[in-house]
């Protein structure tokens, strides 16, 4: 339990009034292209201020959001708060950039989730390519319904990328089954990289895997330059990490990386 929360009962009670007053907030992480060295994507990470307590970890909050229900409504904030962003940016002639959003399980399987992300595109005005949805391994439990949901979202032409790939049991699978255009490898395989030959052959795997299927590969958790080394040599796509950046208010983003 957080230091700052006696309990879960409080923390909850207030994460239901976080939106209401003004607490939460998006830092986005940027995701370098490894053979460039051009970043052109990010992903959009939350963050909880709390009035009283101060800042809380996402690793503590974001799990009692999703067993409390609360993710559908913190995960709906979230993404308007990166459509506004990304109307924003278009208006005032920033650089294009995508912006990947975290989807949860719950929020995912919803009936009307697709028509969500298609209400959100028209109201915004953006275009489709710019909003990357993450989903989890564990929201593509379900076959037909997983593949109907993806079908629809790729129908309105927005990304779809698979978070901490490599984790789940049936990952491969996943790959002929649905259509997805980015696997993010989990950063526990990279914090591997010269310490495991095993986890070393998995990530090269993975990679070659990717690029025959024609799909993007982002490597989560760079943080030393050997991993990047490694990456680059094995044609790794795109890399994410403390080596290039952590995650920035989106007002420190504009300035580093989007105004021309």
């Amino acid at each position: 339990m957080s230091q700052a929360f006696p309990n879960e009962v409080l923390m909850e009670a207030h994460l239901r009034r976080a939106i209401e007053f003004d607490e939460l907030s998006i830092h986005l992480q940027p995701q370098i292209d490894l053979q460039t060295n051009e970043i052109d994507s990010f992903e959009a990470l939350i963050r909880w201020n709390n009035r009283k307590f101060g800042y809380v970890p996402p690793s503590q909050f974001i799990p009692l959001a999703e067993s409390s229900g609360l993710i559908i409504q913190v995960g709906d904030w979230v993404l308007e708060q990166v459509c506004k962003n990304l109307q924003e940016w278009k208006v005032k002639g920033y650089r294009p950039v995508r912006v990947a959003v975290n989807i949860s399980p719950k929020q995912f399987k919803q009936e009307n989730f697709a028509t969500k992300i298609e209400q959100l595109l028209n109201i915004y005005d953006i275009e489709p390519k710019y909003l990357e949805l993450e989903i989890t391994e564990s929201s593509m439990v379900n076959v037909s319904e997983t593949h109907e949901i993806l079908t629809k979202l790729k129908e309105l032409g927005v990304y779809v990328s698979v978070d901490d790939f490599g984790t789940g049991y049936s990952s491969l699978s996943y790959l002929k089954k649905y259509p997805i255009d980015i696997i993010k490898i989990d950063q526990s395989f990279i914090a591997d990289i010269n310490k495991d030959e095993k986890n070393e052959a998995i990530i090269k795997a993975i990679i070659t895997l990717s690029e025959n299927l024609g799909m993007d590969v982002v490597a989560e958790g760079v943080e030393e330059e050997f991993q990047e080394e490694f990456l680059k040599l094995n044609n790794c796509r795109k890399g994410q990490g403390y080596l290039y950046n952590k995650p920035l208010p989106v007002d420190l983003i504009i300035k580093e990386y989007l105004v021309n």
